[in-house]
């Protein structure tokens, strides 16, 4: 986004810096049009960025974007982000385009993998692939694994971006893709207007993976079988048959486990994502779903759990997010202390 102090107009009293006033001291009614002007400002930015988007599909002007930015910010008291989101929404629906299709608009930020740190942002990335994973779905053409110095990171490349297929071990230069987040953990996706280029050059990987260990000593509520929303794009976990964005929707199960180590000294939050509490717990999805509707109640799985897991020693390694270490690689550790002094901590908790 273009600086707001780019397009910054002054008003009389700030014309009087430059005639050798002493009285710099703006009235209100002159500091109300000051941010007036930085408002209107700042909705033509994203307005044009927004025409630059869908210019190619649909006959608007930058002209008509910002007018139902200013009446959603300024009649409606939308937030400018949330204005923003709308207004892409509605010219997406008008389209008849996905998100995926959709270019970043005003040229994209060039990052590296550990500057990845929010969703649904359009960026330009040099990495290696690192791995290619056995893809789950139809509608993925690839998945795997990229790197650069600075970490790791998934990328998943959609079968109807119809984009030449990446090579393990290749480093390229990747323009145009869109940053996403599942549990926690962000991820890139390539789409159809992700510009591909093969570099004839090698990258040392990084890692940005941490190891604690510890007691089990909690489950944190929202574990063990879970809805989730299904829309694409969408993990939102859903809270009474509602997410938060699509609202009522027929959810997909799936597992996770919230969990806090305690090492005796720290105690580090940790979280298991669906194939890392299989692994913990030795209950798998469907067995999990066959608990819950004998019961006629999901709470059944995350109480098995803890039965099962709290207590125990182990050592995990991943990357963090926010206050969670996001757990990659899992190991039991049979040297623990009092088990039953852990049990009493834990229930304590």
């Amino acid at each position: 986004m273009v600086p707001l102090g780019r397009y910054f107009t002054f008003t009389e009293a700030d014309e009087s810096l430059n005639t050798g006033a002493t009285n710099t001291q703006m009235s209100p009614i002159e500091n109300n049009a000051e941010t007036g002007n930085r408002q209107m400002t700042d909705l033509r930015t994203h307005a044009t960025e927004i025409h630059e988007q869908f210019s190619d599909q649909l006959d608007i002007s930058v002209e008509d974007v910002e007018e139902r930015l200013d009446t959603l910010v300024n009649e409606y008291k939308v937030p400018v982000s949330e204005a923003r989101r709308s207004v892409t929404n509605t010219y997406l629906d008008e389209a008849g385009m996905d998100r995926d299709e959709l270019g970043g608009g005003g040229g994209n930020e060039r990052v590296e993998v550990a500057d990845v740190d929010a969703p649904e942002e359009w960026v330009d990335i040099t990495a290696k692939v690192v791995e290619l994973w056995d893809a789950r779905s139809d509608a993925v053409a690839q998945v795997g694994l990229l790197g650069d110095e600075t970490g790791t990171i998934k990328f998943t490349k959609w079968s109807k971006s119809d984009l030449p297929a990446l090579e393990e071990g290749q480093v390229y230069d990747l323009r145009n893709v869109v940053t996403d987040e599942y549990q926690g953990r962000f991820s890139v996706k390539l789409n159809r207007t992700t510009v591909i280029e093969e570099l004839d050059e090698d990258l040392e990987v990084g890692s940005d993976d941490v190891t604690v260990e510890g007691a089990l000593v909690d489950i944190q509520s929202g574990s063990g079988l879970i809805n989730r929303c299904p829309e694409e794009d969408c993990t939102r976990v859903l809270q009474n048959g509602r997410c938060s964005e699509h609202g009522e929707v027929e959810g997909e199960f799936d597992l996770r486990i919230k969990g806090v180590l305690d090492d005796g000294e720290d105690v580090h939050e940790v979280l298991f994502d669906r194939e890392a509490t299989e692994d913990l717990t030795g209950i798998t999805l469907e067995q999990a779903k066959e608990m819950a509707m004998d019961a006629l109640d999901t709470s059944v799985v995350a109480d098995e759990m803890r039965a099962d897991v709290l207590g125990r020693y182990y050592r995990v390694t991943g990357p963090t997010f926010g206050r969670y270490v996001l757990v990659d690689e899992m190991e039991t550790l049979t040297d623990a202390a009092d088990h039953e002094a852990v049990l009493i901590k834990a229930r304590s908790i």
